[in-house]
């Protein structure tokens, strides 16, 4: 799916460079989704809860779509698919409560500017959208294993429970250029609003547009928007 996902961790800064690659690292599969890892790229990044898809139901979303020459579902319906049911609210939902979203934001926070610059992001039930600029020379695949056990650790102490916090992978998507970045951000920054969960972006506390759209006129442009 040609994603669009929100703008600088609630700061309203720009990103510091082009939105682009400079320094392509290449592909990698760590054995469920493939990853682009760049040196200094923007990327738009996805991860749920453990428990918000089954198995069976991702294997149900499978089920009916068009493939591709290499016999694999059309990945972005099946992201859209996907898309939907996150955003209906199944599973535990644990991001629901303020000292598990305060926990997540505060993780993306901590090392913000120094291995990664944070353009956009929101925290939404139980899944996570972040647009972010990877600093020259640091790995997207570490970045994000470190706020998952960090995270995990801190919502567990807050919420209690026990298992697996996060899925054990995530989705992510390199942004070509600037046009394709400001189609990003209002994507994820209008999830919410494509949930159902308020009816304008910046009412979301747990989202950029919270702070970069304070002031703004209400606005419903997030419904029914689909990603770019």
């Amino acid at each position: 799916m040609d994603d669009p996902h929100s703008n600088p961790g609630g700061r309203g800064r720009p990103p510091s460079g082009r939105a682009g690659a400079p320094a392509l690292r290449g592909v990698h599969d760590r054995g469920y989704l493939p990853h682009w890892d760049f040196g200094g790229g923007i990327q738009a990044i996805t991860y749920r809860l453990a428990d918000s898809m089954p198995a069976e139901a991702l294997e149900r979303m499978r089920d009916g779509l068009p493939t591709g020459d290499d016999g694999k579902p059309d990945q972005q319906a099946l992201r859209q698919r996907i898309e939907a049911w996150l955003d209906a609210g199944h599973g535990s939902c644990l991001l629901r409560q303020d000292a598990a979203a305060e926990a997540v934001l505060r993780h993306w926070q901590q090392r913000d500017g120094q291995d990664y610059r944070l353009i956009a992001w929101v925290v939404m039930p139980n899944h996570v959208h972040l647009v972010i600029e990877v600093i020259e020379g640091r790995s997207l695949g570490r970045i994000v294993e470190a706020w998952k056990s960090c995270s995990s650790r801190s919502i567990r102490n807050a919420v209690g429970g026990d298992g697996p916090v996060w899925q054990r992978d995530y989705w992510d998507r390199w942004v070509r250029d600037q046009d394709h970045l400001a189609k990003v951000v209002r994507y994820v920054e209008d999830n919410p609003v494509r949930a159902g969960l308020v009816e304008a972006a910046e009412d979301w506390r747990w989202g950029s547009a919270h702070t970069t759209r304070a002031g703004a006129p209400a606005s419903r442009s997030g419904e029914g928007a689909r990603a770019p």
